[in-house]
């Protein structure tokens, strides 16, 4: 965490410290500008002094609540279509009042993950043309800060902002071309809030609680308690400072500024806490969500992991199991000239194995990655195929937006004829006629490239010249796969395996350390 996080801690710690002192005050969630959810009794809360009466006058009624001892309120808005008309809120608990302006009612999303779903509009393709476009008055933006802590926070400083020109380029890329094209196909009101932080750990965005009461956690805890018991940040920092004297004095680089391990984002709970705690409640019709690298050596608990979060969150919330749609991890680093084992497809893997929730859906983007960067730049498209599920699940709209699935093999000789769903039109192969990205095994488990041919609408025949009775095929199965098969509507295959042999990633597969 860099010095005006650490900053932001502080001045977020103090603000909560002193709540109960502070009268009639209002989370920086509730303020002008905001979006509230249509078709929904939102929530609303805040703090006043202990025992008062909290009056909130709005769309023609009052509406109240009591305090508490400790000063919290919380009420019910009454439920309003959506519109695009400026509304006003006034609230009102003893002598104090707080008026509220440029209120819209409409959809409201929750933009979070890791860095590329922090990565911004103007780290995007294109953006000085998407920045000087940004003209969209009834999106609204509100971005969470980074804060790391083992301590529940109930606020945030940040405040809703109309999307402009000014306001557009720093807030999340993938966020706000998803709000974006939900916004163009509705015509209602977006609100995005984004509290994304790069590099993070799904651990962290779990309450920590839940972890350590479940044993299949009880190593990766064990692992956070040591370095809670020997971290010493005065000392890194220290250290940090004599190699930065010591380099600028040689006229070389200063080292890079070391990370608080305690409160970053990576141990767990933080984010829970920090970024995510302050936002539950406010009432939303889903969240997108952009993460998986960081857990990319640890996907055969992401398997487990990643749903165990998403129902975490939708516990919390209180809001039954509202939509969450995520981002397959994109394609990265060197293409591989034979095929084998792979992290991030076994991440890939879990994350499509988390679609057995209900109320989910994942757009797959293998195809429009960088191998060189972890993080690509063309946002556009990973927002338009989160819009497309969107759309189609919550919206109605009858639009092309499952990417097409294994759903069955047949072996014939040396024939393996798979067969697919949600293929929309047509299966298609993208630049060749035949279907590249599979990897075909026999009895041995030893994998060779395969050739595709597509048959019919739904069913791709896959070969290997170095297989003659194949057991097993495998699909876009490593960290940057090199596969061309798709919807005719441009959706590409999700990456599957046939086999169910063991996973690299699986602890009982590696080595004890020494």
């Amino acid at each position: 965490m860099n010095r005006l996080a650490v900053l932001c801690l502080t001045a977020v710690l103090a603000l909560t410290s002193s709540i109960a002192e502070a009268g009639l005050k209002l989370p920086a969630l509730f303020g002008h500008h905001m979006v509230l959810q249509r078709d929904m009794e939102n929530p609303m809360w805040g703090w006043a002094e202990p025992n008062a009466t909290v009056t909130v006058s709005f769309a023609g009624k009052d509406i109240q609540a009591k305090a508490d001892p400790e000063g919290y309120w919380k009420l019910k808005l009454p439920s309003l279509p959506g519109s695009s008309h400026a509304l006003q809120m006034k609230i009102t608990s003893g002598s104090e009042s707080v008026i509220l302006s440029n209120i819209v009612m409409g959809e409201v999303w929750v933009c979070s993950g890791q860095s590329n779903m922090q990565w911004s509009v103007a780290q995007s393709f294109d953006s000085d043309l998407e920045i000087n476009t940004a003209n969209f008055p009834n999106i609204r933006l509100i971005t969470v800060p980074q804060v790391g802590t083992q301590e529940l926070q109930s606020d945030f400083a940040g405040q809703w902002e109309i999307c402009t020109p000014d306001t557009v380029g720093d807030f999340s890329g993938v966020g706000y071309f998803f709000g974006r094209q939900i916004h163009q196909a509705l015509g209602v009101p977006i609100g995005l809030i984004d509290n994304a932080w790069g590099g993070s750990s799904a651990e962290a965005w779990v309450d920590r609680s839940v972890l350590e009461a479940d044993p299949k956690y009880a190593d990766y805890i064990a692992q956070w308690e040591k370095t809670e018991a020997t971290f010493d940040w005065d000392k890194t920092l220290a250290d940090w400072k004599t190699k930065a004297d010591a380099a600028k004095a040689a006229g070389k680089p200063a080292p890079r500024y070391p990370r608080n391990a305690l409160t970053g984002q990576h141990r767990p709970g933080n984010l829970w806490n920090g970024v995510l705690n302050p936002i539950i409640g406010y009432g939303i019709r889903g969240a997108v969500w952009y993460q998986g690298e960081s857990n990319a050596g640890r996907a055969y608990q992401y398997d487990d992991l990643f749903g165990l979060m998403i129902s975490e969150w939708r516990k919390a919330w209180k809001q039954g199991d509202f939509p969450f749609y995520w981002v397959q991890l994109a394609d990265y680093r060197d293409e591989v000239e034979k095929p084998g084992e792979s992290e991030w497809a076994e991440l890939r893997e879990a994350q499509t194995n988390t679609l057995a929730l209900p109320n989910t859906g994942q757009a797959v983007i293998y195809d429009i990655g960088e191998g060189r960067d972890i993080h690509p730049r063309n946002k556009q498209t990973v927002g338009k195929r989160l819009a497309r599920i969107a759309l189609a699940e919550n919206y109605g709209m009858e639009i092309p937006y499952l990417s097409p699935s294994f759903d069955s093999m047949e072996i014939e000789g040396n024939k393996a004829i798979l067969t697919f769903k949600n293929v929309g039109n047509t299966l298609y192969t993208f630049d060749t006629t035949t279907a590249l990205g599979f990897a075909v095994a026999g009895e041995d488990k030893v994998w060779h490239w395969g050739n595709g041919v597509i048959q019919g609408n739904k069913k791709v025949i896959v070969t290997s010249d170095a297989v003659s009775n194949p057991v097993a095929v495998r699909y876009a199965w490593s960290n940057n796969p090199v596969a061309n098969l798709m919807s005719r509507e441009g959706l590409p295959v999700t990456p599957f395996r046939t086999d169910n042999w063991p996973q690299i990633t699986d602890p009982a597969n590696k080595p004890a350390q020494p």
